[in-house]
């Protein structure tokens, strides 16, 4: 009797093994994980709602933490795709790092909307030559040394913490990487966003979304996007005036008006070409119906060419 209890209970135990190893493997099939930038996470989010409409069966998580550690969670194997908003390094690439481009943002400088010299700097801009003084040389220490006026308005610089696109977009279209760039360091885009409209003398940059509102197209209340003088001519001349709204400057970065960098391509990552069908399946809708949604979530669509080459990629 003893023995046939123990054979029951060993049958048992079989059965429930088996049930709980289909389950994982049914669960990792329609399961898809993403983490990763910052940049790229309000798209995402929204291209894992409308597909989760289509397919209810499949489970997408996304979470952001900065493109660094996109990186290493794919390449770990923790997450299926990371967010990425960067190029790929060949380091990376060596490592098994695989990307196909999605969409396009850009990077931005922006103030406080209560900066004491906004009039002056909406009108004039700010050169390259002089954000490389402001976050590269740091020769400026106030606003008044930078405008050159009798003054002693202290000039506070913020930059990012945590390994990210934004810092390193920004850093290459000053001549550095991020960890070139000067500044009390914050974590995140909503934290240097925060920074900068609690701080009326602060300066920082930011990615596009994070700047301007989707809602109203308008930038963020309590900030303001630096316009860049491009040409250096100290004015902002019409064909450099396009940051009144998040469509004009989506226009400006979309017809190569706002320089590259800090304009670039933003990027899903996996660690080699997808084997999984259902991630394959994901990518290739962002690359054609997903699309639709790029431009209402404040972001660039990738030109049809580039779009049928980032499909190759799948095949």
């Amino acid at each position: 009797m003893r023995n046939k209890c123990l054979f029951l209970i060993l049958v048992v135990l079989v059965i429930a093994s088996g049930t709980i190893t289909s389950c994982k493997q049914q669960n990792n099939k329609e399961t898809i994980s993403v983490s990763g930038a910052f940049a790229l996470y309000p798209l995402t989010v929204k291209w894992a709602e409308e597909y989760k409409k289509l397919h209810p069966e499949i489970t997408i998580d996304v979470s952001a933490g900065g493109a660094g550690k996109g990186m290493t969670d794919v390449l770990s194997g923790m997450v299926d795709l990371a967010m990425f908003s960067r190029s790929v390094s060949p380091e990376e690439v060596s490592k098994g790092a695989w990307s196909i481009s999605v969409s396009r943002d850009a990077v931005v400088p922006m103030i406080n909307s209560k900066n004491p010299f906004l009039a002056e700097i909406s009108k004039r801009g700010i050169k390259k030559s002089e954000f490389i003084g402001i976050f590269v040389e740091k020769k400026h220490a106030t606003w008044n040394s930078l405008l050159g006026s009798q003054g002693n308005q202290k000039l506070n610089i913020f930059t990012r913490s945590d390994a990210c696109g934004a810092a390193e977009m920004w850093g290459k279209y000053l001549g550095k990487n991020q960890e070139g760039l000067e500044g009390v360091g914050v974590f995140g885009d909503p934290g240097m966003a925060d920074a900068v409209k609690k701080d009326p003398l602060g300066i920082g940059y930011n990615n596009v979304i994070y700047a301007y509102d989707t809602k109203t197209r308008k930038p963020y209340e309590g900030l303001q996007v630096i316009p860049i003088d491009i040409n250096e001519n100290g004015v902002i001349d019409p064909e450099e005036d396009f940051y009144s709204s998040l469509d004009s400057v989506m226009t400006a970065i979309r017809d190569g008006k706002y320089p590259s960098p800090p304009a670039r391509d933003l990027y899903l990552i996996s660690k080699g070409v997808p084997q999984n069908e259902t991630v394959k399946d994901f990518l290739k809708w962002i690359l054609t119906e997903g699309q639709k949604y790029v431009d209402v979530a404040g972001y660039v669509q990738l030109k049809p060419d580039q779009i049928e080459n980032e499909l190759n990629k799948l095949k």
